[in-house]
């Protein structure tokens, strides 16, 4: 039963992942930023879609960091230093399906302390 119900939030993740992305793109110049979180780690890459690649990625995991709402401020600062070195200073922000609460709003609020335009 258990694994039920997992499957089925699951693809309702996923579909409203797809949702999302019909209406957003990245671009060499302004790329979109995507966060994933387990249950353990959070991770982000700048994604440019024109080309199909990654211009530059950040890993809760290598960094130590939880994925809660303490450590996700942690890795959008480490994240938002890499943009910045990399010469990117606004992208778009890609959710991928999950609820804009939490942890993920802690790291879109962090990268925009950091100078990053959202």
């Amino acid at each position: 039963m258990r694994d039920k119900l997992l499957k089925q939030k699951n693809a309702l993740r996923v579909k409203r992942k797809k949702r999302i992305r019909g209406k957003i793109s990245g671009t060499a110049s302004k790329p979109r930023v995507t966060i994933f979180k387990s249950n353990r780690y959070l991770y982000a890459q700048a994604i440019d879609d024109v080309n199909g690649v990654t211009l530059c990625a950040v890993d809760g995991k290598k960094l130590n960091q939880r994925a809660n709402i303490q450590s996700a401020k942690e890795v959008a600062k480490v994240f938002a230093e890499t943009l910045k070195k990399s010469g990117l200073e606004e992208v778009v922000f890609d959710r991928n399906g999950y609820q804009y609460n939490g942890v993920v709003v802690s790291f879109a609020d962090a990268l925009r302390e950091h100078g990053i335009k959202l």
